[in-house]
């Protein structure tokens, strides 16, 4: 009988449980807790906690395995079949969704059909600042570089400071795959921490007087000198000139902003599109977004993900988010000391991609200085021009390290 039990005990995952496992699965329920209780990007960190917590199911064999256990002893690449009957139904998402870099331009595209560029295209002065603000990412590939990592390796965690996860996924993907479990939950957890850092840096950076900065009273003193005519026709040929314009300049960001551009384009027709703009949004956004976040949660079993590596690509995360944030924010206040039209340094704070929420967040922070002063649209403008900017540095780091 104590054979049996023994026997039994055996066939259970709890003979693989160690207390490296057990972490992850802490891990994974603070993801979940932070998706779904706290709301923090659900659609996101819900799948990638869940995709965690399969990862680290002992002898469950749903983590991603490393990429030379796919390779024939010819050095190709496994196909999808012998993938999916030797390593099962992740794998084959991973390898053929993931490492593609198929989902990270589609859900752009899906991105792209819920951007409106007006704000930006009506006040393209402020969408400068969005500019400025991925600068955290450029000072952290040379932090890291500093610190010891490798080029390809330093610019995936630079580009976690564009507050953008399908872009440093893209870039993980290309340079550094296998920092890819990391740096999405790097980015991922920043992006849903949004709420906590704005605040946190600008009360470090800005003056009392700064935050009540009135953009409308500002407007109404010194009304803009020119107008946007025929803004329709404008927002239709924008996407079109965009995505020349960068293509031509940085060909390596031709996917993302390409895709990027397509739904806005497919937004911006109306009703002769509109069909195809709802299905960009939404049921082929929602479906990759489920796939992303999952497969990329199974890349991170705990022999993978608890190292002293990830600790580091967590704090330079952070720290290229803040500096993001903190640059933006000091480019206003520097333009504030040479104009008689003064800037709210809040819209400077919202040149991540974290759309929209960077300007929710920056906006809910104005009135509680100023019950009067909603400065949600300005704060768009640098808001999506940081989505451009940040798929363009993407482009950089790759046409030179990739």
């Amino acid at each position: 009988m104590g054979e049996f039990f023994s026997s039994l005990f055996g066939t259970t995952g709890l003979v693989g449980t160690d207390w490296g496992t057990m972490l992850m699965w802490i891990i994974s329920g603070a993801l979940l807790y932070m998706g779904i209780f706290k709301q923090y990007e659900p659609l996101l960190l819900v799948p990638i906690g869940f995709g965690v917590l399969l990862a680290n199911l002992p002898a469950a064999g749903l983590a991603v395995v490393e990429a030379d256990m796919v390779l024939n002893p010819d050095g190709s690449l496994m196909n999808f079949a012998e993938i999916a009957a030797n390593y099962g139904i992740i794998n084959l998402l991973y390898y053929s969704l993931i490492k593609t870099g198929l989902l990270p331009p589609i859900i752009f595209m899906g991105v792209g059909a819920l951007t409106d560029f007006g704000p930006m295209l009506r006040n393209l002065k402020l969408a400068f600042f969005g500019g400025a603000a991925q600068s955290g990412i450029f000072t952290v590939v040379i932090l890291a570089v500093i610190m010891g990592y490798t080029l390809p390796e330093a610019a995936s965690m630079g580009i976690i400071g564009g507050a953008d996860g399908p872009t440093a996924i893209y870039t993980t993907i290309k340079l550094a795959p296998h920092l890819l479990g990391p740096i999405a939950i790097a980015a991922y957890s920043y992006m849903a921490m949004v709420p906590v850092i704005i605040p946190a840096v600008a009360k470090l950076l800005m003056k009392e007087d700064e935050f009540k900065i009135h953009m409308r009273n500002m407007d109404k003193q010194f009304p803009p000198k020119y107008e946007i005519k025929h803004l329709r026709t404008v927002k239709i040929l924008f996407p079109i000139v965009l995505t020349l314009v960068v293509s031509i300049l940085v060909p390596s960001s031709a996917p993302l902003i390409g895709m990027l551009m397509l739904g806005n384009l497919l937004k911006e027709i109306g009703a002769n599109t509109a069909r195809l703009a709802d299905a960009a949004s939404g049921p082929i956004m929602n479906t990759a977004t489920i796939f992303l976040g999952l497969c990329v949660g199974a890349t991170m079993p705990a022999e993978v993900f608890l190292r002293w590596q990830t600790i580091g690509i967590l704090v330079l995360g952070l720290f290229a988010f803040a500096i993001s944030i903190a640059v933006g924010i000091i480019a206003v206040k520097i333009y504030n000391k040479s104009s008689k039209k003064k800037i709210n340094p809040l819209v400077g704070a919202t040149g991540l991609s974290a759309v929209p929420m960077a300007s929710r967040v920056a906006n809910d922070l104005a009135l509680k200085y100023d019950k009067s002063n909603h400065i949600l649209q300005y704060c768009m403008s640098s808001n999506v021009s940081g989505v451009i900017g940040s798929a363009v540095a993407a482009g950089v780091l790759i046409a030179f390290l990739g």
